[in-house]
């Protein structure tokens, strides 16, 4: 059983930062594929970045050079590092984990951008 649990959420204001955390609990293998997802209010979820065993990540144009996915294997987590947040990028954020044909999801954790 796979059980992805999300923190680091917040207020900030435009222009500052967050990192946000996805500990996993039970087995996930190396080579399965983490990322982050995120759903504003009235909107689809839409992916944010992906990282995969070798490093290679991928990220939403809208979030490209402001944000950082990167995933300690040790630790079992995932982060996503926010920076120069925008009121835009305000929503719930969700951390994936994807591995032999299955998703799993976190809980969620909400990210408000406001001044």
């Amino acid at each position: 059983q796979v059980q992805l649990v999300e923190s680091g959420g917040g207020l900030v204001q435009p222009g500052g930062s967050l990192r946000l955390s996805c500990v996993a609990s039970g087995y996930i293998p190396t080579f399965g594929r983490m990322g982050w997802y995120r759903q504003a209010p009235g909107k689809e979820r839409e992916l944010v970045a992906t990282i995969l065993i070798n490093g290679y990540s991928d990220y939403a144009d809208s979030v490209k050079g402001r944000f950082t996915i990167s995933r300690d294997y040790v630790k079992n987590t995932a982060y996503l590092q926010m920076n120069s947040l925008k009121s835009e990028d305000t929503a719930v954020y969700y951390c994936n984990a994807f591995f032999s044909g299955t998703d799993y999801w976190g809980q969620g954790t909400q990210v408000t951008i406001s001044s």
